[in-house]
C-alpha cells in the first residue's frame, strides 16, 4: 500500500508526537487526581455574635453593636484632594491632616485612616465612597463592639469589652465563654448566651445616688455598698465608687476601674465582733449570761510579751449583748481567752474568711487570716482578731459570712447570675440557692440578731433606724495601714456598717464601707445614717411591710391592658408613648440599630414615623 502523495511525512510525524504527548498528559493528570485527596472547599469564617448582659428584670446593661476600622490604599487614590475633602468631615478630622496621612510615602500601600467608627459613620463613608468612585480603594474591618446603655451603672461588676471584641473586666471577662462562645465548625453564625444578673438596675441607680451623696458629704476617697437577699444569696446591688463610664472606659483611671468589693482587703474593726461573739457562744466557750468587767484596757502578760488593748470607755460589767452594743474591745478580748485558737479559726474559715468568696467574678481576694504556725502569729493575735484587727477581709467576704447569721446558721453562696438564656429567650440556667454546711446553731444566730437589734435601737448604730422595720446593725471603725511606715495611719480610716433586716424574718443583708473620709471617722456617725437611707429605699422598692403601716384590702387580682409587640417592617413605626420595657426586644434586631436615651416613655424619635427602613439603619429614641 502506498502513502498518498498529498500527505507530507513531516506533518504526519508532528501529529503523531502531539497525540502521544497529549495522551501521556491525560494519563498523568488522571493518576494525580486519582491518588490525591481532594482539597476541602474554603468555608466562610464563622461569625460569633456576643450575648447581652441584662439586669434581673430584663433591662439591658450591655448590648452588642458593630464598629469598624476604616482604611485605604493611598497609591490607588487618583484624586487625593477630593478624597480628603469628602471623607474628612465624616470622620471628624481636618482635611489637611487626612491629606497628609494618605500622602506619606510609607503609607502608600495601605493605611488605617480611622479606627473604631460607629455604624452611622460607616454607612455614610460607604455611601460617599461608592458615589464618588472610591469603593475599590477603601476597606472596612468589622469589629465586635459593645454599648452600655446605663453608662456607669454597676460598672465594675459588668466590666467591658476591648477593641478586639474580648471581655477585659467584670462579667464580660469572667463569663467570656458564655457570652462569646468558641467557634463551631460548620456553623455560619454562633450566638452567645444572654446573662441576666441578680442586680436590680432601678434599685442600683437609687442606691448609687445615695452613695455619691455620701462620698461628697464625707469627702471620702472611696465607697462600697452591697445589698443581698439573705435567703438566696442573690446580690441586688453592687456599688464601688469612684466608678467608670463603660462607654469610655479607656479614659477611666485605675481607681475607677478597680472592683474594690471583690479585690480589696482591709481590717474591718468592730463589725467583725458579731462573728467572734457567735463563735464564742456556739462553741460553748461563753454563755449569754456570762459577764465581763471593762475597765478601759485589756492587759495581759504572756511570757515576755505584754498584751495591751484599749477601749473607748470604761463600760463596767457587761454580757455579750452589752459588749456588742457599746463595741467593747476589752470584753471581746476577755471572751477570746475562753476558746483555743484552732476552733476559733476553724469557725472563721467556715464563714469564708481566708478564702475567696467563689462568685462569678474574677480577681477575688482571700484576705488574710493567720494561724498559729504563721511567723507573725503572737500571743496578741487571737484577742486582736476577735475585735477585727490582724485580719483582712473583703466586702464580699463580710456579706458572705453574714448569710450564716441571717439564715439560721447556714451560709448561702453569693451569686451575681440570676439566669442564662439563648438568643430565643429559652432558659438554659436558673439560679437555685446553694447552701453550705451549717456553721452555727439557730439559737446562736437568733441571739446575735437580737443583739444587733439592740445596737440599732440604743447602741452605736442608732442612727440607722428605719421607720416600721426592725433593723439589726453593727458598726466598725478601723485604722488603715500606712504603707510608708508599715504601721497604722493616724489619718486614714475604714468606716463600715453591716445591717440585717427585718430581724424577725431576715430578707436583706446590707453592707457599706467608706474609706478615708475627711473629718468625722466613726462609722456610727457617718455610715449608720447611710445604712438607714439605703435600707429605707430597699424596703419601699421591694414592697416590704412596715409595722403599723396603713393597709388597704384588695381582692388580689388586677387587670392590665395588653400591649402589642413593636415590629420593625417596611417603615419606622410611631414609638411615642412606648415604655422602655417594650423597646428592649428591638435591641435583638441584627440589621437595625436602636439607640435609647433616658428612662420612662418615648417622647420623640429620629427618624420620624413613616421613614422607610433600610439595612443598618439607626433609630434614636428619647424617653422621659
Amino acid at each position: 500500500m502506498q502513502v498518498n502523495g498529498y500527505i507530507k511525512k513531516g506533518p504526519l510525524i508532528f501529529l503523531i508526537v502531539a497525540a502521544v504527548l497529549f495522551s501521556l498528559y491525560v494519563i498523568i493528570e488522571y493518576g494525580f487526581f486519582a491518588f490525591t485527596e481532594p482539597v476541602a472547599p474554603i468555608s466562610e469564617e464563622t461569625e460569633i455574635q456576643r450575648g447581652s448582659i441584662l439586669d434581673r428584670n430584663g433591662k439591658a446593661l450591655a448590648v452588642p453593636a458593630a464598629f469598624y476600622d476604616f482604611g485605604a490604599s493611598p497609591q490607588s487614590i487618583k484624586n487625593k484632594g477630593l478624597f480628603a475633602n469628602l471623607v474628612a468631615p465624616i470622620i471628624g478630622e481636618s482635611e489637611s491632616s487626612l491629606l497628609s496621612l494618605i500622602s506619606k510615602p510609607e503609607n502608600a500601600t495601605f493605611v488605617y485612616i480611622k479606627k473604631n467608627i460607629d455604624s452611622n459613620t460607616y454607612e455614610e463613608l460607604k455611601k460617599t465612597c461608592s458615589h464618588n468612585g472610591f469603593s475599590s480603594v477603601v476597606k472596612f474591618d468589622k469589629l465586635q463592639g459593645r454599648v452600655y446603655p446605663e453608662n456607669e451603672l454597676a460598672s465594675q461588676l459588668i466590666g467591658f469589652v476591648g477593641k478586639e471584641g474580648y471581655g477585659l473586666a467584670g462579667i464580660e471577662y469572667s463569663l467570656e465563654k458564655t457570652l462569646y462562645p468558641p467557634q463551631t465548625e460548620g456553623e455560619a453564625v454562633v450566638q452567645g448566651k444572654n446573662i441576666y444578673l441578680t442586680i436590680d438596675a432601678n434599685l442600683q441607680s437609687s442606691l448609687e445616688k445615695i452613695a455619691h451623696e455620701a462620698m461628697e458629704s464625707t469627702q471620702a476617697e472611696s465607697m462600697m455598698l452591697i445589698a443581698a437577699e439573705a435567703r438566696t444569696g442573690e446580690i441586688l446591688s453592687y456599688i464601688s465608687l469612684p466608678s467608670a463610664n463603660l462607654n469610655d472606659f479607656s479614659s477611666a483611671s485605675k481607681t475607677e476601674l478597680k472592683n474594690k468589693p471583690a479585690s480589696d482587703s482591709y481590717e474591718p474593726g468592730s463589725v467583725f465582733k458579731i462573728f467572734s461573739v457567735a463563735t464564742f457562744i456556739d462553741s460553748g466557750s461563753i454563755t449569754t449570761t456570762d459577764i465581763f468587767n471593762c475597765d478601759g484596757v485589756y492587759s495581759k502578760k504572756t511570757g515576755r510579751e505584754t498584751i495591751r488593748i484599749t477601749c473607748l470607755d470604761r463600760h463596767g460589767w457587761e454580757t455579750a449583748r452589752e459588749a456588742l452594743k457599746y463595741s467593747c474591745n476589752d470584753a471581746l478580748a476577755q471572751m477570746s481567752e475562753k476558746i483555743d485558737s484552732e476552733p476559733f479559726l476553724s469557725k472563721l474559715h467556715q464563714l469564708g474568711f481566708g478564702e475567696k468568696p467563689g462568685t462569678e467574678i474574677s480577681g477575688e481576694t482571700p484576705g488574710v487570716l493567720r494561724n498559729p504556725n504563721d511567723r507573725l502569729w503572737s500571743a496578741r493575735s487571737k484577742p486582736t482578731i476577735a475585735i477585727g484587727q490582724e485580719i483582712t477581709v473583703s466586702a464580699l467576704q463580710m456579706v458572705q459570712a453574714a448569710t450564716a447569721i441571717a439564715n439560721d446558721g447556714i451560709p448561702v453562696q453569693l451569686t451575681f447570675v440570676n439566669k442564662i438564656t439563648d438568643n430565643e429567650g429559652r432558659e438554659e440556667y436558673m439560679h437555685v440557692p446553694a447552701f453550705r454546711d451549717r456553721v452555727f446553731q439557730k439559737s446562736t444566730t437568733d441571739y446575735i440578731l437580737d443583739c444587733m437589734e439592740t445596737v440599732a435601737t440604743s447602741g452605736t448604730g442608732s442612727r440607722s433606724k428605719v421607720k416600721g422595720i426592725s433593723m439589726g446593725v453593727k458598726t466598725g471603725t478601723a485604722q488603715m495601714a500606712d504603707p510608708e511606715t508599715g504601721g497604722y495611719s493616724k489619718t486614714d480610716y475604714v468606716s463600715n456598717c453591716i445591717s440585717i433586716f427585718p430581724i424577725d424574718d431576715p430578707k436583706i443583708i446590707l453592707y457599706i464601707v467608706i474609706e478615708k473620709a475627711k473629718g468625722e471617722q466613726y462609722a456610727g456617725r457617718i455610715v449608720a445614717p447611710v445604712i438607714g437611707q439605703a435600707a429605707d429605699i430597699i424596703v419601699d422598692h421591694l414592697g416590704m411591710n412596715r409595722e403599723n403601716a396603713s393597709s388597704l384590702a384588695h381582692p388580689g387580682q388586677i387587670s392590665i391592658a395588653g400591649t402589642k409587640p413593636i415590629i420593625l417592617e417596611g417603615t419606622v413605626p410611631d414609638f411615642e408613648g412606648a415604655s422602655k420595657r417594650q423597646l428592649l426586644p428591638l435591641l435583638n434586631y441584627k440589621n437595625i440599630h436602636i439607640k435609647i436615651n433616658g428612662d420612662g416613655w418615648v417622647k420623640s424619635q429620629e427618624p420620624p414615623a413613616g421613614t422607610p427602613i433600610t439595612e443598618n439603619m439607626e433609630i434614636e429614641l428619647y424617653l422621659e
